[in-house]
């Protein structure tokens, strides 16, 4: 990475609270507060630290308001209502330097169908495929090898990276961001058996997501069976999450690392699963639930629950069966002695 950033840049992207001390230093690099040196910026972004705000020698230290103490010449202080924050402030400004949104236009290697309807400030990347009846909107950014299907919709301004897809009949919102090989519109899982054999089931619906969205590297999201699978508006998926067809999802969710979420289940808003969790098709997860990693979720689950565990459970009834698991040998050698002493099996 190649930047700079005066004390002077840093105050008006971040917009501090309260500003403490002063630097000379151009910022020119991100470290934590251990390993940074001068020409770094550094954060508090989490309170056990605190101990090392006084021996970094970052330049610039992001820090909470209501941090004490005075920084050491040459450091400048930038306290803020969450250091976090304003460090994405900054981030979002590297990444505008870094990685400028391209020109619109379409490169000379692409393929457009003629009746497809494209924004003149689009930008169409090399070797995309827009087929017939698509309509790309304003401000859409298509990278290299993007496919977007026929009658396809992506939403203004909306980002998708290399070799992604959006299959025929698929409706992105606006601001919509997919990374990289994120499949939308992919068949959904269903097979009739019929004299021994598994029958594919047509899948005649699409995927709409809502505005704001984003997917993660290489995750998939089946086209429904019939009428569509939806994904609200502010919902983030992480990468390699499968979902499945007719499935919806409600408005700012987190989907973390290889979720799976098996067809027809709704999942309301603010839902929140953790890596590598799953649930069974046709259940409703409520609004707000907490999924722990790994778990099984093989029921419905009221608005605002918390669960863990294979089978999933309620948090403190698993908390207690985790503690309980490590005791278990012992407790079967005290029964062995009990037993013994009864004389309802022979003593060891």
């Amino acid at each position: 990475m190649v930047f700079a950033f005066s004390a002077a840049q840093l105050i008006a992207i971040v917009e501090p609270l309260r500003v403490v001390g002063a630097t000379g230093a151009a910022v020119t690099g991100i470290a934590s507060l251990g390993a940074a040196a001068p020409g770094d910026l550094s954060f508090l972004g989490n309170r056990k630290y605190r101990a090392e705000v006084a021996g970094s020698r970052a330049s610039v230290l992001l820090l909470p308001a209501d941090h004490e103490g005075e920084p050491p010449p040459g450091q400048l202080w930038l306290l803020v209502q969450n250091p976090s924050v304003g460090l994405t402030r900054l981030c979002r400004r590297i990444e505008q330097l870094l990685w400028p949104k391209p020109a619109p236009g379409v490169h000379a290697t692409a393929v457009v169908a003629a009746d497809a309807v494209l924004s003149p400030e689009a930008h169409v990347g090399p070797l995309c495929v827009v087929e017939a009846g698509a309509r790309i909107g304003a401000g859409v950014v298509l990278q290299g090898g993007v496919f977007v299907g026929a009658r396809a919709v992506i939403g203004a301004d909306s980002w998708l990276s290399a070799h992604t897809v959006v299959a025929s009949e698929c409706v992105l919102g606006a601001r919509v961001r997919l990374q990289p090989g994120a499949v939308i519109g992919s068949d959904g899982f269903g097979y009739d058996t019929v004299k021994g054999r598994h029958e594919k089931i047509p899948q005649v619906g699409n995927v709409v997501l809502g505005d704001d969205v984003e997917v993660g590297a290489n995750a998939t999201i089946d086209r429904a069976r019939f009428s569509r699978t939806e994904i609200g508006e502010g919902t983030k998926i992480d990468n390699l999450v499968q979902i499945g067809h007719n499935c919806v999802l409600g408005r700012h969710c987190l989907i973390v690392a290889q979720v799976g979420i098996a067809g027809s289940t709704t999942l309301g808003d603010y839902v929140v699963m953790g890596g590598q969790s799953g649930v069974g098709g046709h259940l409703r997860v409520g609004s707000f639930c907490q999924v722990g990693g790994q778990s099984g979720i093989t029921r419905d689950l009221p608005p605002k629950s918390t669960v863990t565990g294979t089978y999933a459970l309620p948090l403190l009834l698993e908390q207690k069966f985790q503690v309980l698991r490590g005791r278990l040998p012992e407790l079967f050698k005290r029964v062995d002695q009990i037993e013994a002493q009864l004389g309802l099996r022979p003593a060891e």
